[in-house]
């Protein structure tokens, strides 16, 4: 029953919805990057200036036009209690009226043998970088429900995202854990109820629940990018220049970005998931005629049409990115059953149907050199700068 229509003409470049996640969280290894966001909303909290110092690893890095960076550090509010930051006050206020008030830690926020801290720490012993998933992303279902007035409604919203069989199920879990790892599951979820058990959500709590739970994070997962450099980047492609400051300021940004590569590698601004009611209900096209963004620098996501879009055409979008569409059919097929378990029959597959069902000698080579390809990792919808 998954599929988003259109009710109206969609003309390119239109915002086809913009949506708030019912939940994000961001990955626990942001800490070891050093990158900082928003608690709540995910909005990066380092300058432009800041987070390109960091990413090319130049302390003395400055960029022209600073005055176009839009982070407010006069705004960042600290939970008082236990210190984490917010970008605002009203992502404080938001985050302790649905789900902080449960797992703030106090003053234990530094103390390794708090249940949180021990599920945490579990989590980044087996789920190292890059993150597709965060244990603190259903850490943040099960305290929404522990605080919600009406549990039942949250209950209901949660339940909207698809059911996978107990088969697929034991596969997700172990792509997002990796065959090393699988028998980790028992400990996380002994560590989660430890931290967390709700008899409201007794059943997410059980083996079978706690690993549908973790499906259902798995596959519905919404990779959020947000980068101040990003929004930076942006702003300066929008400045009335001279051809000649034009050509300056291009060439900068084209070098700014090589520094980041040489230093960093490829830059990809994924820095936490979220669960998406409409999103998580557009199907994947490898010719999608629409795509997901986050161009406010914070958790709402954004569909724009990439094509226009008669009423009721199917809007799709694509869960690979624009490297792997443009691999074979049969390379694109084999990334999307391992990680999302279907076949895909967009136009395009349709199309190449008769292609030989192989991979080309290059990918077959490139694919035995580095086994699982990274950038295909389950739920991860990365978003580049």
């Amino acid at each position: 029953g998954k599929g988003l229509f259109a009710t109206q003409l969609i003309q390119k470049g239109e915002t086809v919805f913009i949506e708030r996640p019912l939940v994000a969280a961001q990955f626990l290894w942001n800490a070891l990057y050093r990158y900082r966001a928003c608690d709540h909303c995910l909005r990066a909290l380092e300058k432009a200036e800041e987070n390109a110092q960091r990413l090319t690893g130049k302390p003395g890095q400055v960029l022209p036009h600073p005055e176009l960076c839009t982070v407010r550090k006069d705004l960042h509010q600290n939970c008082p209690h236990c210190q984490v930051t917010y970008c605002s006050t009203e992502c404080l206020l938001a985050a302790a009226e649905q789900y902080h008030q449960v797992l703030c830690p106090g003053p234990s926020q530094d103390d390794p043998l708090h249940p949180l801290n021990k599920l945490q720490e579990a989590w980044r012993s087996v789920h190292y970088p890059p993150e597709t998933a965060s244990i603190m992303l259903m850490a943040r279902m099960v305290a929404t429900v522990k605080q919600a007035k009406d549990k039942d409604r949250w209950i209901r919203l949660f339940s909207q995202f698809c059911n996978k069989t107990a088969n697929e199920e034991e596969e997700i879990v172990h792509k997002l854990l990796g065959d090393k790892f699988k028998g980790q599951l028992e400990l996380l979820r002994r560590l989660f109820t430890e931290a967390l058990y709700e008899e409201a959500l007794s059943q997410w709590f059980t083996p079978d629940g706690f690993r549908s739970l973790f499906a259902l994070v798995g596959t519905n997962g919404q990779g959020i990018g947000t980068s101040s450099l990003s929004q930076w980047v942006h702003a300066c492609d929008a400045l009335e220049l001279k051809p000649q400051d034009r050509e300056q300021l291009d060439a900068f940004i084209d070098q700014l970005y090589k520094d980041i590569e040489a230093a960093t590698g490829e830059f990809l601004n994924c820095e936490g998931s979220g669960l998406f009611v409409l999103q998580s209900c557009c199907n994947h096209s490898c010719v999608p005629n629409a795509e997901t963004s986050f161009p406010e620098n914070n958790f709402l996501l954004h569909v724009t049409a990439l094509e226009d879009i008669k009423p009721g055409e199917e809007i799709c979008i694509s869960y690979l990115d624009c490297c792997q569409r443009e691999r074979s059919r049969h390379s694109r097929h084999k990334i999307l059953r391992e990680n999302y378990l279907f076949v895909c029959s967009c136009p395009k597959c349709l199309a190449e149907a008769d292609e030989p069902n192989m991979t080309s000698e290059e990918e077959d080579e490139e694919e035995d050199e580095e086994g699982e390809p990274e950038d295909a990792e389950l739920g991860d919808e990365m978003t580049d700068v």
